[in-house]
């Protein structure tokens, strides 16, 4: 006698075809709430990273207009000190005014040396923020692909690995923050 087929294993069989699916749709729609979080990480410190390369160029620029500034103003003070020179030479009087101006271009010298140093340092400081906020953005973008290779290939081991350098660029990001 011929066995009858019990109608719910056929049902089973689908049941659970249908939960590997969801699982396998929740797995890929985790890798797309992941990357779409690292690619808002990535816009955020890149939008910081561009703010403090600008802002090194724009220090750097002043540094070297007050340099530009005090070597006019070593100019200046030459020219002073050769006067003074060629008047005492001469036998002349050297005029108060004379000396006035020397010990006026040597103190502005001094305070525009001040200032072209502190925008150097400013410069500098902007630009390690830079550069460790560009890491991150990096290791950010690189996570992303990590991601794309893991939703492609349908490994779980690439998408822990995106999550590991996610982190590892969370950390370079903060750093950046932090050196603010």
């Amino acid at each position: 006698m011929e066995e009858l087929e019990d109608p719910t294993e056929k049902l089973k069989e689908i049941q659970e075809e249908i939960e590997e699916n969801e699982k396998k749709e929740n797995w890929t729609l985790l890798v797309a709430l992941s990357t779409a979080i690292i690619s808002v990480l990535a816009a955020i410190t890149g939008l910081f990273a561009n703010h403090h390369a600008n802002e090194a160029l724009i220090e750097q620029i002043a540094s070297s207009d007050k340099w530009a500034q005090y070597q006019s103003k070593a100019i200046k003070l030459d020219i002073e000190k050769s006067t003074i020179s060629i008047l005492s030479a001469m036998g002349k009087p050297v005029e108060q005014e004379n000396k006035q101006k020397v010990e006026k271009y040597e103190a502005d010298k001094k305070e525009i040396k001040e200032e072209a140093t502190e925008k150097e340092n400013a410069s500098k400081h902007h630009l390690r923020i830079h550069i460790v906020l560009a890491r991150a953005i990096t290791i950010f973008q690189v996570a992303i692909a990590i991601s794309a290779i893991a939703i492609i290939t349908r490994k779980k081991l690439m998408w822990y690995a995106s999550i590991v350098l996610t982190l590892i660029g969370i950390y370079f990001m903060i750093t950046g923050f932090l050196t603010l």
